[in-house]
């Protein structure tokens, strides 16, 4: 059964040193999610001062291990499984999404569809911008880290989602916090649902 894809956040309480345990609930939160999209998977924690992460193109239980998730120490973390919609099932187009900025780093996981991602994405190659992937998500990565440059964090994202023709969900990791995003229809910004759901 093929649906869309699954997204996943998790944070540690404030009071809890980091460790590896946020890499492997996001692997069970995964493998739960695993029918929304079986063709690539990813995971990315941060430690405070970068993220670590891991992609693979397969199922969750393929592409992880026990090893490999014992690396991933952090306090916060996204992951994703992926079911293209847009953009081909290759690894470049794998998520979340990492992109390290001027005012830090920011991880996006994506389900949906944005109708007006061409036309974004010119816009931002005309601008300079470079693309490593054919995903919609990473063009909403890029509209966002343009933003945060100049704003915080909820008022840049309620921006970036503006901007976006669609409906579809995130999963956003910003310098230590995540946030969760939702768009029902782009009729009315009242639609727009954008929670910040902590961190450090």
């Amino acid at each position: 059964m093929k649906e869309e894809c699954g997204v996943a956040g998790i944070i540690l309480p404030d009071d809890r040193p980091a460790s590896n345990a946020v890499a492997f609930k996001l692997y069970y939160a995964l493998y739960a999610l695993q029918h929304r999209g079986q063709e690539s998977t990813g995971i990315m924690v941060h430690n405070g001062s970068c993220p670590l992460s891991i992609k693979g193109m397969g199922l969750v239980p393929d592409v992880y291990n026990k090893d490999s998730l014992g690396r991933l120490v952090g306090n916060a973390g996204v992951g994703h499984v992926r079911y293209s919609t847009t953009g081909g099932s290759k690894i470049e187009n794998c998520q979340p999404f990492i992109l390290n900025f001027k005012g830090g780093t920011v991880a996006i996981a994506h389900n949906g569809n944005l109708v007006n991602a061409r036309e974004l994405k010119d816009e931002l190659e005309n601008e300079g911008r470079i693309f490593i992937s054919d995903s919609d998500t990473e063009v909403i990565g890029h509209l966002l880290v343009k933003e945060l440059i100049k704003h915080e964090p909820i008022e840049s994202i309620r921006t970036v989602m503006r901007k976006l023709v669609g409906s579809y969900s995130l999963v956003i990791f910003i310098n230590g916090v995540i946030y969760a995003c939702l768009l029902y229809t782009s009729d009315a910004a009242d639609d727009l649902l954008c929670v910040d759901l902590g961190g450090r």
